[in-house]
């Protein structure tokens, strides 16, 4: 069978009720975003049984999923954000753990998303701490947004919750992060120089 590569992922999953097959292309174009969300959530340990636990869900669920979506990645990510919180206490362990090493973890990303990692290794142990530190609801939200590469909206989504509830959420991560790493925001205070 040819898998239509212009097919948006709603059209995907509703070819699936019919061809289960054709649900390979969706898994062929998230499951290495899904996996590498994971590994940096959880350590590369445990990154491939959730991101293909994410996969077995969303096939099981599809016949649910809103077809006026054309992108399922929200979606997907959502499911991988519920496994992720199952493994709470795994998550802050692994983040303690980098802390203490001041290691960032080593995992595949793209371009931008290594010049991203290498910032973040100048405060490698702090960063690591201080996402331990935020309360899973936040962290949550902050890590959809900027390890997933999410909109706020689009995180909102992943996570069921009001649009504005992950805005507030990521705003009080976003502070709470820059307190910890002793950063301040330009545009909030006019004694700091650009």
């Amino acid at each position: 069978m040819t898998v239509l590569t212009d097919e948006s992922d709603a059209e995907v999953i509703g070819r699936a009720l019919r061809q289960p097959e054709a649900f390979a292309a969706l898994f062929d174009r998230h499951y290495r975003k899904i996996c590498t969300y994971a590994a940096r959530r959880l350590g590369t340990g445990m990154a491939d049984d959730i991101a293909a636990e994410t996969f077995l869900i969303a096939f099981d669920r599809r016949e649910g999923y809103d077809r006026t979506r054309a992108n399922a990645a929200p979606w997907l990510y959502g499911i991988a954000a519920h496994l992720i919180a199952h493994h709470a206490r795994a998550e802050v362990r692994h983040l303690r753990a980098l802390a203490r090493t001041g290691l960032v973890g080593v995992v595949e990303w793209d371009g931008d998303a290594v010049a991203g990692r290498l910032d973040a290794a100048a405060v490698g142990g702090r960063l690591a701490e201080a996402l331990a530190a935020l309360p899973a609801t936040e962290r949550e939200v902050l890590l959809l947004v900027a390890w997933a590469g999410l909109s706020c909206q689009d995180a909102a989504t992943a996570l069921d919750i009001p649009a504005g509830t992950a805005r507030s959420r990521l705003h009080r991560a976003r502070t709470q992060m820059r307190a910890a790493l002793g950063m301040t925001n330009p545009t909030l205070d006019p004694e700091v120089d650009e």
